[in-house]
């Protein structure tokens, strides 16, 4: 579902923030689609494992494919600089996912396109089964409503924002006008 948000940034730039191990990135830079992939994470020892899959995988080349350790609120990236940009599972686990939108906005080139997923804040119409298995395990995270992930686009500027939402589960889209 990713690739088909992503077809308008096809032959561009594509950064995959909070990369973890590095699942998406190899995929991203394996497709062919982009004329670059930088695989991005906080953490070294992720970047680590990355680096361990990437050497692993003879089916892939890592020529277009980039490692770079920092954190998603102070990207290393000019301004409009970047065609596309990828969170796998990632917005609830940043401690600011304002900062961290704006920042990605920030280095979004006019027309580049922000995907990405995450999980939901429950409310009052959540099922019971599906809050279960986060209660009290997972609570230092910034789950967000529906609401509160739109609002957050369209406050740091991107448009055209579009959601799937599975359960407790949101995949969601955004443009840089």
């Amino acid at each position: 579902m990713a690739q088909e948000y992503l077809k308008p940034t096809q032959g561009g730039i594509l950064v995959d923030v909070s990369c973890g191990s590095g699942l998406f990135s190899r995929k991203f830079a394996k497709s062919g689609t982009y004329s670059g992939v930088i695989a991005l994470d906080y953490s070294e020892n992720m970047l680590r494992q990355c680096h361990d899959f990437i050497k692993q995988d003879r089916s892939l080349s890592a020529a277009n494919l980039a490692l770079v350790r920092a954190d998603v609120n102070r990207l290393p990236f000019a301004s409009g600089s970047i065609d596309a940009v990828h969170a796998g599972a990632a917005l609830h686990c940043w401690p600011s996912p304002s900062n961290a939108v704006a920042e990605i906005s920030r280095i979004l080139r006019s027309g580049g396109i922000f995907v990405g997923t995450t999980f939901l804040r429950y409310n009052a119409s959540t099922p019971i089964i599906f809050r279960r298995p986060r209660q009290g395990v997972l609570q230092n995270f910034n789950y967000l409503t529906e609401d509160e992930i739109e609002d957050l686009f369209t406050s740091c500027g991107l448009i055209n924002y579009t959601k799937y939402v599975q359960r407790s589960f949101i995949m969601f889209s955004a443009q840089k006008p």
